[in-house]
């Protein structure tokens, strides 16, 4: 079996992503020499009262990790109004808000959710694991400390309003990477009015990694679930002949001939061999000119 390549983990609440990660690591390196033990990582966590998507990375698709993060996800969230949290979700102190003089009705709901929609400005939560000046903020805010997270721009690709009854909102949210689905309800919240916090959040797709073809820890089987890595970072793919295949192991550039077919536009490719396993990605040294590689996953071949 080919310890190369991502799970699709339906992650359950209460769980962390690194407690998903260790458990995955334990099973993958059982019965084998601590030298032959696979790295096993995780591209994207979810916060603990939040289930759904968790694309664990097995061997060396721990090294493909920001080409699975740069991929849209996508988001079921409830948005519960009437109250500010801590840490704009359950885990935090719960404060309830004066009641408004008007309750939001559905019309100024979705007049709000459309002001969430395209780039833009967005102050990630306190309690997060943004550094700040070398150290998690979510660290610094623990310990009483004071801290002023810096206001950035993030892609809201789009909202769609699931159902609404005062003062539960659920949505569906499709966003670039960056995005805090927490920082989107504290923000809706305030923008009714009412004052809101994320109350329950799924993650549904993180790009063609669906919670349809997630499997939970208990369902899972690594031989049969591991998707080869090829398969989940978005990127074109080639095959490669022998002599091609000899040359990238051996760190050396190959003609360009390869992805002409892809056009002038492909910058980034993958390379697999005639067994369909990725061996490496490759870039043009220059417009036309050869191949080189920029990671690969062979020794030898």
């Amino acid at each position: 079996m080919s310890m190369f390549g991502f799970l699709n983990i339906n992650k359950t609440p209460g769980m962390t992503s690194h407690d998903i990660v260790t458990r995955i690591r334990r099973r993958a390196g059982r019965g084998l020499e601590k030298r032959q033990k696979p790295k096993v990582g995780h591209a994207g966590t979810l916060d603990p009262f939040a289930e759904g998507v968790l694309v664990v990375c097995v061997g060396q698709a721990t090294r493909l990790v920001e080409f699975v993060q740069n991929q849209p996800k996508r988001y079921t969230a409830e948005i519960t109004l009437g109250a500010t949290s801590t840490t704009e979700d359950i885990e935090g102190e719960i404060t309830p808000c004066p009641p408004p003089a008007k309750l939001p009705e559905e019309n100024d709901v979705r007049w709000a959710l459309e002001n969430f929609t395209g780039p833009i400005l967005q102050v990630p939560p306190a309690h997060s694991a943004i550094h700040i000046e070398g150290q998690r903020a979510y660290k610094l805010a623990r310990a009483g400390v004071e801290v002023e997270m810096p206001t950035r721009e993030v892609d809201v690709f789009e909202i769609n309003l699931l159902s609404y009854e005062y003062p539960k909102l659920t949505i569906d949210v499709k966003c670039g990477s960056g995005t805090y689905i927490r920082s989107l309800a504290r923000d809706i919240g305030l923008e009714l009015g009412a004052g809101g916090y994320c109350s329950k959040l799924i993650r549904t797709a993180v790009g063609r990694f669906t919670i349809e073809d997630a499997h939970t820890l208990k369902e899972y089987d690594l031989e049969r679930d591991i998707i080869k890595p090829q398969s989940g970072i978005n990127l074109p793919v080639v095959n490669a002949p022998a002599e091609d295949i000899t040359r990238l192991c051996q760190g050396k550039q190959i003609s360009s001939e390869l992805i002409a077919p892809l056009g002038p536009a492909a910058e980034l490719v993958a390379v697999v061999d005639p067994d369909d396993s990725l061996v490496a990605l490759v870039t043009p040294d220059q417009p036309g000119r050869a191949l080189k590689p920029v990671k690969v996953f062979a020794a030898q071949w």
